[in-house]
């Protein structure tokens, strides 16, 4: 039997891709488990710079969950599957290395969700995006009510999340929710282009604005720029930031060893 998420690795950069095309790449189980298992190798392997996560075919990158686990389920159930995601998904967030989603389809539900716990989104032009949950009587449960009036703003959030209305890579561009549409023959190259000048900055640098974002949306902002001093100052302490300017001053590239 075939995995249900494939992992590679290639010169620093991991693509994970969601490999259940004939359910549109639906989230069940044991998805939720493979993804959680990646995100592990994602902390632990040094040779992971990087991550694109995408969806395998060309219809859907996440058309949602697996609605015959949702249909069997009872509210102790449905508390813990949404609990077993939310945490999988946030771990994927708060990693120190940068995560990409390559958005080549379907992103509805649970894979809208996905998507935006993953740090910046690349969607196809094909690409359609929407949170139904309303529809099947169920709200989101993958950090949906969470995530989305952070990226696109309360009333937007709540337009989408109350009408379980679908929009297309375009709107979902204008609104916030996507950082960049491109033509489907051009996702994956393209995710990897970005990809690759974010791995051509510092590695510790790139941790601390990550760490800095996530932690700096949750306080004030008087606690956000302290924790951003913080890191200022750690980072003034490294060999990465004499590299840096060492570079800038002799107009050349930098080579940055993540010390």
């Amino acid at each position: 039997m075939p995995t249900t998420l494939l992992f590679e690795l290639n010169d620093g950069i991991s693509r994970i891709t969601i490999n259940r095309p004939d359910k549109l790449n639906a989230l069940n189980a044991t998805v939720i488990s493979e993804l959680g298992d990646a995100v592990t190798r994602i902390e632990t392997d040094a040779a992971v710079r990087g991550v694109i996560l995408t969806g395998a075919g060309s219809k859907a990158f996440v058309a949602g969950a697996d609605i015959s686990e949702l249909a069997e389920q009872g509210p102790i159930e449905g508390k813990a599957r949404s609990m077993a995601g939310q945490l999988v998904f946030r771990r994927l967030e708060r990693s120190g290395k940068p995560v990409i989603a390559a958005v080549n389809g379907f992103a509805l539900g649970g894979g809208c969700e996905l998507a935006m716990a993953c740090h910046i989104r690349v969607a196809a032009e094909h690409a359609r995006f929407g949170q139904p949950e309303v529809k099947l009587g169920i709200g989101p449960g993958y950090g949906g009510t969470a995530r989305l009036p952070r990226l696109v703003g309360r009333g937007r959030a709540l337009e989408l999340l109350l009408t379980g209305a679908m929009i297309d890579a375009a709107e979902a561009f204008r609104i916030g929710l996507v950082n960049r549409v491109v033509p489907a023959d051009r996702l994956l190259a393209e995710a990897e282009a970005l990809l690759g000048t974010i791995l051509e900055n510092g590695p510790l640098a790139i941790r601390a604005c990550l760490e800095a974002v996530d932690a700096g949306l949750e306080t004030s902002l008087d606690q956000a720029l302290l924790l951003e001093a913080n890191h200022f100052g750690l980072l003034s302490a490294t060999e990465d930031m004499r590299e840096g300017t060492r570079a800038f001053t002799e107009k050349r590239k930098a080579v940055f060893k993540g010390v």
